[in-house]
């Protein structure tokens, strides 16, 4: 059935349906699916429940407490995030870091898996746990309740924790927190919600007392503003018995405060604002609206409008986006949404991020597309293909519900809980979208606009950028362009026809010629009579996804040093052009409802193809026409091509205002040896030298043939059924003799030692990174021995340099053993800190290398690591992506195939001295390279540089 046919029947039977059900209420509240048990205990304490097996044994919990940022008392700025960070750190059950040190012993990692976060109007506690052993999942619900009514609060605790809370506002801190901090109290219109920040004041975070902690976890950290989440492989009877054994005797305060929720006052005159920050890297422009009280209701007729929005705003975007790809744009990018400015305000914010042009311009273009809405609305097309995209979306979520991450409903509830989102479930969800898709018109849907961006509203109109480009407007010149754009005298949008296809079938397919099968890894191998060659892995793992891959040696240093800016650019200027006759607007368009994207990438040594779809025989189809057609020719645009450049170019230097990118650009140049092929990535001069020709010249020499290149498929297919497509598209690539292989063109690390100075930025903030590297004999073995060592340096970083020195936030050592260009290793760590800690920190960071080298881990530590790696290992053999990754790499490299099934018994195998021996090999302290980030105020760059 073609797509227009299916839409078409779709819409006649969803019109069918709907009249049936006439009667529905829209003011009645959606129910509860089935899928989940809610309930409330008698302390108001709400609970959700939900068994999933996606991942096997493990189960998602979360404590969620209706208290934030906004709820602080003048003396409590910023202990709303410290009492969450303090959660961590001493409570009825466990003292200090036994909490840490308990979960990290069961595999669940500190940061990505046990993390906690806190907003203006909520913190939320995360704790991921296996279920293969009961006491787990006990120990698991001992460390809910902990959170919920037993942290200690210790003045010890309190007084350590706030040089990390004070380290990770100093992370944050530089241009995008300068402009945040003055931007909000104007956006929220002098509401509470501009001022309270969940960082808070640093002030009140160094001189707090423990009764004004105390005060803020005794107020509001009380059963009914709390609910748990708990979502995965678990036996719902027994996780409701563990909520109300834990929770029920929770009480609530015998003199509540009560739980408020600030408003944000109505504008009531346009005003403007412009900061300027020579930081910045790029200039915008924003309308910011009226915010509208708007809370969720939970209703037929609130998720009406919900759905009525989303479509609005998927048609507005469209247009924004069309005006960037013509020529001489008037911005980079643009967007508009009607959005939730917190759980209870909605509020219309249109953004541009400027290019080559002005701020007038920008505002003008703005203006002109909201006057286009308002006069003349969306047009028919657009609102059909809004319809296709949002069904689509809707009904790939129906059919991955078998396999979605517990994740994803732990976070749904949550949203349910905060902002009273509707859990009806994706059956009862689709049918719902099915049912109001063909009631939603033009007519609603121009009166949203309306609704969204009135004609004469009082709004805030922001700059907000450098000077780089030219002075920047003043506040009286930004109203003045705005208000005589909003009154543009405007046309009528004009749609484009597109095709409905991308291309026809090949008439003549090609064969397969070979086939063989794989029983232990449940792949299929095929050899098509191009000589392309095919590997099928069909999966259950994820419900209408599959996933391609091809890599071949190739890339872009097989080229000239002359040639390397247009070959770096190559990828992305081809893709910017579109493909074949559709220019990327067109593309979106023809391509609106299905589920496909695919691309081609020249990266330093390889040529690479990457591609995704559904599981229907029409998005994978898309999905092997893209690659045909990749493979066909080049659509050369001219106009799109300079937008292109002009957009690099503007990129480029505005990047450079920031010092986080000068400091990284200064390492590049202190790490790797002078060399014709290593170019810097923020450097105007190479964009200037993109040539179009030249770039499509070099594109089209790796990407005219296919030979040498084994297509990998991974994911929800049948492999009979996708025979004939394999056949008629991969088999009929063109494959004219080309060389494969790669150079190796001499780029390689400095040796000796190197340290290095970078002054940059103005706030009191510094960046300590550290690298080594050198020649390694790569192997399997050795890459699982690496990922060990990098594991194990992360827990001391955390555990000695966080949480016994306080001389940084968090972060973490990364490394591998690389086998292309040639066999070597790099391992390093890069911390943000404040300048007075350097020296501490990096003498703590030599303190540590010295204990791996000398003493290895201890058995605690390598037992914390391979814990995490098998609960790692168990998690990723039930994902595309990691078959994916693996397969690729087995053929790249060379290996068996199966060794993805055994990379967890060869972690099992690490002992103590094989990571102490890794730390003698690769931490080489005669061949290193330092290089430091300290502020320009106030500071003296060396008179030689050390090294």
């Amino acid at each position: 059935m073609s797509s227009l046919f299916r839409a078409t029947a779709l819409a006649a039977a969803m019109a069918t349906a709907l009249s049936a059900n006439a009667a529905v209420d829209l003011n009645a509240p959606i129910p509860v699916g089935p899928q989940v048990k809610v309930g409330k205990l008698a302390n108001g304490l709400t609970y959700y429940i939900q068994r999933n097996t996606k991942p096997e044994h493990r189960v998602e919990l979360r404590l969620a407490v209706k208290a934030g940022s906004v709820l602080e008392d003048d003396d409590q700025q910023g202990l709303a995030h410290m009492v969450e960070h303090l959660a961590f750190n001493g409570s009825t059950h466990f003292k200090k870091q036994e909490l840490v040190d308990y979960m990290q012993s069961i595999g669940v990692k500190w940061g990505p898996d046990l993390n906690a976060f806190t907003g203006q109007d909520e913190t939320i506690y995360l704790l991921p746990v296996p279920t293969d052993r009961k006491e787990y999942v006990e120990k698991a619900f001992t460390v809910l309740e902990d959170w919920a009514h037993g942290v200690t609060l210790a003045a010890d605790a309190i007084d350590k924790e706030r040089s990390i809370i004070l380290e990770e506002a100093r992370k944050d801190k530089g241009a995008g927190d300068r402009v945040q901090k003055a931007l909000r109290p104007k956006v929220f219109n002098g509401s509470r919600y501009g001022e309270r920040l969940p960082l808070g004041k640093e002030d009140v975070i160094r001189t707090a007392q423990p009764d004004a902690l105390r005060r803020f976890y005794r107020d509001w950290y009380r059963p009914d503003l709390m609910a748990v989440v708990v979502v995965g492989d678990i036996d719902p009877a027994e996780a409701e018995r563990l909520v109300k054994t834990h929770f029920a005797k929770l009480k609530n305060p015998a003199h509540e405060r009560a739980r408020t929720y600030p408003e944000i006052p109505a504008r009531t005159a346009s005003e403007a604002f412009v900061y300027t920050d020579e930081e910045l890297p790029m200039n915008t422009v924003t309308l910011n609206y009226p915010a509208r009280l708007e809370p969720e209701t939970g209703t037929y007729g609130s998720y009406r409008n919900k759905t009525a929005g989303i479509l609005f705003a998927k048609m507005l975007s469209a247009r924004l986006a069309e005006l960037a790809q013509q020529p001489n744009p008037p911005w980079r990018f643009a967007g508009g949404s009607d959005g939730p400015m917190n759980y209870r305000y909605r509020a219309y914010t249109a953004v541009a991020g400027l290019g080559t042009g002005s701020a007038a311009q920008a505002l003008k273009a703005l203006e002109e597309e909201q006057q286009r809405v308002r006069q003349f609305g969306f047009t028919a097309a657009e609102l059909e293909r809004a319809r296709k995209e949002h069904l689509n979306a809707m009904e790939n979520i129906l059919k991955e519900r078998g396999t979605t991450d517990s994740v994803v409903y732990a976070n749904e509830y949550l949203r349910n809980f905060l902002m009273g989102e509707t859990i009806p479930g994706i059956e009862a969800e689709f049918r719902l979208v099915q049912e109001l898709l063909p009631t939603i018109g033009l007519d609603e849907i121009n009166a949203i606009a309306r609704k969204a961006f009135p004609q004469d509203a009082a709004r805030l109109v922001t700059f907000t950028g450098n000077t780089k480009s030219g002075p920047a407007p003043t506040e009286a010149q930004l109203l003045a362009d705005d208000q005589a754009a909003a009154h543009a005298q405007v046309t009528a949008h004009v749609e484009k026809a597109v095709a409905q296809s991308l291309m026809q079938r090949p008439a003549a397919p090609g064969r397969i010629v070979a086939e063989t099968r794989d029983e232990k890894l449940g792949l299929t191998r095929l050899t098509l009579s191009n000589g392309v060659q095919v590997l099928l892995k069909p999966s259950g793992f994820r419900k209408d996804q599959v996933l391609l891959s091809a890599r071949r040696f190739g890339g872009q240093t097989l080229f000239d040093a002359r040639d390397l800016p247009s070959a770096k650019s190559a990828s992305a200027a081809v893709t910017a052009m579109g493909i074949k006759d559709f220019s990327p607007i067109d593309l979106k368009k023809m391509l609106a409802g299905r589920n496909a994207e695919v691309g081609f990438q020249l990266s330093p040594y390889m040529d690479e193809v990457g591609g995704h779809s559904g599981s229907s025989a029409e998005d994978l189809e898309t999905m092997f026409q893209m690659v045909w057609l990749r493979f066909d020719g080049v659509r050369r645009d001219e106009g799109l091509y300079k937008t292109f450049k002009d957009s690099q170019l503007q990129l480029v230097r505005n990047f450079t205002a920031m010092p986080e990118m000068r400091f990284n650009e200064a390492f590049v140049d202190a790490m790797v040896a002078p060399n014709p092929y290593k170019t810097r990535i923020f450097d105007p001069a190479n964009v200037e030298r993109m040539d179009l020709d030249r770039s499509i010249e070099l594109y089209r020499q790796r990407f005219a043939s296919a030979k040498d290149m084994t297509f990998i498929l991974v994911g929800d297919f049948d492999v009979a059924q996708i025979k004939p497509l394999v056949a008629a598209y991969l088999g009929t690539l063109p494959t004219p003799d080309l060389h494969i292989g790669y150079r190796d063109v001499g780029i390689r690390p400095v040796r000796g030692v190197v340290k290095k100075e970078v002054l940059a930025g103005t706030e009191p903030k510094s960046i300590v990174t550290l690298s080594f590297s050198g020649p390694a004999a790569w192997s399997p073995a050795e890459t699982v021995r690496m990922n060990a060592l990098v594991e194990v340096m992360t827990l001391r970083v955390n555990g000695v340099l966080r949480e016994k020195r306080g001389l940084i936030y968090g972060g973490g050592f990364q490394g591998g053993v690389q086998r292309i260009p040639y066999e070597h290793y790099e391992i390093g760590v890069q911390l943000p800190t404040g300048p007075e800690k350097v020296d501490q920190l990096v003498a703590a960071l030599f303190t540590e290398i010295d204990s791996m080298r000398n003493d290895g881990p201890t058995q605690a530590e390598l037992d914390k690591v391979k814990a995490n790696f098998r609960q790692r290992n168990a998690k990723e053999l039930q994902e595309n992506e990691y078959w994916l990754y693996n397969l690729q790499g087995a053929l790249i490299d060379g290996t068996p195939a199966a060794n993805l099934l055994t990379i967890n018994d060869m972690s099992e195998k690490l002992t103590v001295a094989d990571l102490r021996a890794a730390a003698q090999r690769y931490f080489d302290k005669d061949n290193y390279v330092q290089v430091v980030l300290k502020p320009e105020t106030g500071a003296q760059p060396p008179a030689v540089a050390s090294k």
